[in-house]
């Protein structure tokens, strides 16, 4: 009888708990700067710019950063990294005056954005290097778990903690989780594995190695293992339908097609963090009794969910029962997409091997980062377009989802065997 490989190991709890610290001074801190510039400007838009441009060094630098994970001692990385975003936010909260608020946290933005850019494939190539079998798609559900955990509750107390303090002391606070995570993963003992020089052999230059590894990759992903880049493009697709019907049209449905205030768009927000969090837990229950050959039935499951969403526009009935099934459809959907990218992602580091797996986490990183504002903005002109419709909107790319997961029935069922 095969033996559960056990999860909590003393590597992988450091890790979570370090995610946890991390992530929480990183809501907190984003929800601090938004309210910030809001207050300052008094434009959402300035915001959302500064945001969509400190996303591009996160896509360009991403695979970057897989080549280090690959290259250097995981371990060092991670504390490096965690290390200097601290000291990014404490000096940022040093030098803020009023006169150059802006200027500062732009700045602060695309310093996080460029450290993340080296720090999100490095994590996810230490799951599988701590972990193995099923425990990993297990590892990544806890992950996912935490991620969810804090973006719940991490934006009300530090909302609460920034109208009681203001902004600096917030940043103070982030800045002392960054250095707590640092901290803890000092004491993370990673399996010993080949080091590869960054530098590579002696008549090898700095780019010379940075071309070979991304041609590897891409060698890899192309012609010796597609079955990952065909995951990869299920997962940005998946990404981009839910993304942008998330974040742009249950907005906009609340808001404007029902006239509901702010309050039930919080709540629907919170029923889609819980949501988050179920689905997490959900993945992790499933391990080893969902085989990987179905996971096709969660990606149509995901388009199945939008489609009474769209159709209880068709029905005569009232914006409360409009609001309770879209609320609904959408955690269905938030459930689905949770379980699906979970079991993706532990699908793509099972069959990476250990030299590769920080550069095609990498991949991973950057293809989903630009699924999701493309969906934004595609999904800004269909609502835009059918706003008296919406129904044309929901129904069809439930539809189109729907059919990607049937159509991808034989890939994941040749792939799980």
């Amino acid at each position: 009888m095969e033996v559960e490989e056990r999860l909590f190991t003393r590597n992988f709890t450091l890790l979570i708990l370090g995610q946890v610290s991390s992530l929480f001074g990183n809501y907190i801190l984003r929800l601090a700067l938004s309210m910030y510039v809001l207050e300052a400007t008094g434009s959402a838009a300035v915001f959302a710019g500064i945001l969509s441009a400190a996303v591009i060094p996160s896509i360009l630098l991403a695979p970057f950063g897989g080549i280090l994970a690959d290259r250097a001692d995981r371990r060092n990385v991670m504390v490096a990294l965690d290390f200097l975003t601290g000291l990014s936010v404490l000096c940022a909260a040093v030098i803020l005056h009023k006169e150059h608020a802006l200027a500062v946290i732009s700045a602060l933005l695309i310093v996080l954005s460029v450290l993340g850019a080296f720090e999100t494939p490095t994590v996810q190539a230490c799951i599988p290097s701590m972990l193995t079998g099923d425990a990993i798609i297990r590892g990544n559900a806890v992950v996912n778990q935490a991620a969810s955990i804090s973006c719940l509750v991490a934006p009300v107390l530090g909302g609460l903690f920034y109208g009681a303090v203001g902004l600096k002391p917030v940043m103070y606070a982030s800045a002392a989780c960054f250095f707590a995570t640092a901290g803890l993963e000092c004491f993370i003992r990673l399996r010993p594995r080949a080091q590869v020089s960054l530098c590579g052999g002696k008549k090898e230059s700095i780019l010379s190695v940075v071309k070979n590894d991304l041609c590897s990759s891409v060698r890899f992903m192309a012609k010796e293992q597609p079955d990952i880049l065909k995951m990869l493009l299920l997962a940005a697709v998946s990404r981009f339908f839910v993304m942008g019907v998330t974040l742009v049209g249950l907005p906009f449905i609340i808001r404007e097609i029902l006239g509901m205030g702010a309050g039930h768009y919080g709540a629907a927000e919170s029923v889609l963090a819980v949501a988050a969090i179920v689905g997490s837990i959900a993945a992790g229950l499933l391990t080893g009794k969902m085989g990987q050959g179905r996971l096709y039935l969660v990606l149509s499951a995901i388009g199945a969910c939008l489609i009474p969403a769209g159709a209880v526009f068709l029905a005569p009935v009232g914006a409360p029962v409009k609001y309770a099934v879209n609320v609904a459809a959408f955690g269905g959907m938030q459930i689905a997409i949770s379980i699906f990218s979970i079991f993706a992602v532990s699908m793509i580091q099972q069959n990476t091997p250990d030299h590769l797996i920080g550069k095609v986490m990498a991949y991973t990183s950057a293809i989903t980062m630009c699924a999701q504002p493309a969906g934004q903005m595609a999904y800004g002109f269909l609502f835009d377009r059918f706003q008296g419709e919406v129904f044309l909107v929901l129904i069809p790319s439930g539809a189109a989802v729907c059919a990607v997961g049937l159509l991808s029935a034989g890939f994941f069922r040749r792939w799980g065997k």
